[in-house]
Order: structure tokens, then sequence, then C-alpha cells
């Protein structure tokens, strides 16, 4: 049996689970439910995508909607609220096509409002929603070790618990309400962007001091200067490679959320402000799908520095 929807009829199965979003993140994340022994279905809006987890072993679908018919189970791993609401809700979504009683995880970083609003709208069709941002990086997603902060109704976490097990080393159980673990997310976000963007100012300002790079990492990754970020991006500058694992734009994204979040709450993000300024600008050189360690290259262009791999 293949599993190709023009050569199988993936409507006449019971399937276990569906991916929507198969990139770097949700590929793995759909990897890790096929190893965990449940049935997968995958869609992406990229066919070469899908193409690529029916020959990983896993049914493949051509619509949100189709994948999610008949799913216990929908894991949503796209980029923003956007188009987590257009699989859901648009055309060929997925909302009308879920069995009441199953459950709709949704990982996309976005406002905590929006969860909040994209739940109640699902729920009201009898379909749990569950609030549920990952951490980890695509080789975590692959691995089933991923840290997901999640929240949601004890409901909705026992519907979702065989892929939860499957794609998690730590779950953190947030609260009742979906909007919780968004927000817990927002504050992940704002540090990670704030360090990114510090481990870039930090690298460029030894470069400007003519120090050896390589050398620097050592001293500052044994010292308490050392942040995770630093530690795991600042091999891409060594590198000269700012292929994307992390694109500049999803901080360019998340960073505004953060600064809307603020803005509403009448609190002052000085510092996370500074670091969306740094990747907006980053972006508006024309390295917005780069690595986002790419704002290193920021300050070389700046300071006519030479970062490796770079030209002044």
């Amino acid at each position: 049996m293949t599993a190709q929807t023009t050569q199988g009829d993936t409507q006449s199965l019971r399937h276990r689970s569906a991916v929507i979003g198969l990139g770097s993140m949700g590929f793995g994340m759909a990897q890790s439910l096929l190893r965990a022994g449940l049935d997968v279905v995958g869609f992406d809006v990229s066919p070469d995508a899908v193409a690529r987890f029916v020959a990983a072993g896993g049914l493949g679908a051509h619509a949100a909607a189709e994948a999610a018919r008949g799913a216990d189970i929908v894991v949503a791993v796209v980029v923003n609220a956007a188009q987590t609401e257009a699989i859901m809700f648009g055309p060929d979504g997925c909302a009308d096509t879920m069995t009441p009683g199953s459950v709709f995880v949704s990982s996309a970083t976005m406002a905590p409002a929006i969860a909040r609003s994209l739940a109640a709208r699902l729920e009201a069709k009898g379909v749990h929603y569950l609030d549920a941002p990952i951490s980890g990086g695509a080789a975590r997603a692959a691995e089933g070790k991923l840290t997901m902060l999640a929240s949601g109704s004890e409901a909705a976490f026992h519907a979702a618990k065989p892929a939860l097990d499957a794609l998690t080393a730590t779950l953190y159980r947030l609260g009742d309400e979906p909007g919780q673990g968004a927000a817990f997310k927002m504050v992940n976000q704002l540090l990670a962007g704030v360090h990114i963007a510090a481990a870039s100012e930090a690298i460029a300002f030894a470069a400007r001091q003519n120090l050896d790079l390589q050398k620097v990492y050592e001293v500052i990754t044994a010292s308490a200067g050392n942040s995770w970020m630093f530690e795991n991006r600042m091999p891409h500058v060594l590198a000269g490679d700012y292929s994307p694992k992390s694109a500049v734009s999803i901080f360019t994204k998340d960073l505004g959320i953060v600064l809307d979040m603020a803005r509403a709450a009448n609190f002052p993000v000085p510092i996370a402000s500074s670091a969306l300024q740094m990747f907006l600008m980053t972006a508006a050189a024309g390295m917005g799908a780069d690595d986002d360690s790419s704002v290193a290259r920021v300050y070389a262009l700046l300071s006519s520095l030479s970062l490796p791999g770079e030209k002044t």
C-alpha cells in the first residue's frame, strides 16, 4: 500500500495522527511520531516535503482537511498565527474534518490573545485545542526530545498524550487555558532574541579588537559571560556558514509580538526593543532568510570588519 493519496485512499484509513507543516521542525516531529508506532499522515504546502515524508514511511495528504480527517491528534507546526488560522479555518482547513473529541496541538509561536481566540473557535466545534509552543531545534525534534510549553484543558492533554510522549523530553503543563503556553514562549523568545543579538555584538567586538575568534569562543564558553545562544550560534559565525538553522525573520516576528504585548500592558522592554532593531537591520540588509547569527554580519558591515567567510 502506498502512502500517497493519489495512489491510495487515505480518507478510508483511520489515521492516529496528522502533522501539518513538514519543515525542519515538523518533519522531525512527524518522524518521532512514526518511531513511536503511531500512524502519521503529513501535509505541507511543498509537495517535495510530503514526498520526502512518504519516503520516510509516512502517509501523504494534499490538504490540511484531508490530513486531519479521522485523526485523533493533529499537530500543527507552521510559522505563525496567520498560517495556523489558515490551516484550521481557511479553504481546505481542518476544523470541519476533525472528529469531535480529537485534539489540535498548536506549536506555532503567537500572541496569547490569538491562541485564546483560535481555541475558542475550534472548541465550539467540539474539538480540543492544546496551546503547545516548542523549543529545542530540528535535531531534538527528530529525536523526540523537545521541550513543550503547553496549556489547555485536562481533556486536551489526555487526548494529546500519545503524541506528547513521542515528541517531548520535557513537557511543562502551564495552565488550564490556551494562551498561557504562548505567553511563556514569548518570555523565552524575548531572552533568545536578546541573547543572540548580544552574542553577535560580542563576537564582532572581539573581531574589532583583532582577537582570535576561535580562542574567544573557547574562553567565553568556559566563562560567566557565556549563554546558550552564544555557545550554539557563534560556531556559525566562526564557520562563515549562515545557512538558516533559525532565520532572522523568526525574531523580527517574535520580538515584534513581544513589543506588541508590552505596549498593550504599558510595560517597558528597552533591551528587547534594541534587539528587535538589530534583527530588522539584518533583514533590511537582505539577510532575513539567513541564520539569525547573521546579526554579527551587520556589525561587521557597519564597522568594516572581516568575519570568517565574509568580505569587508
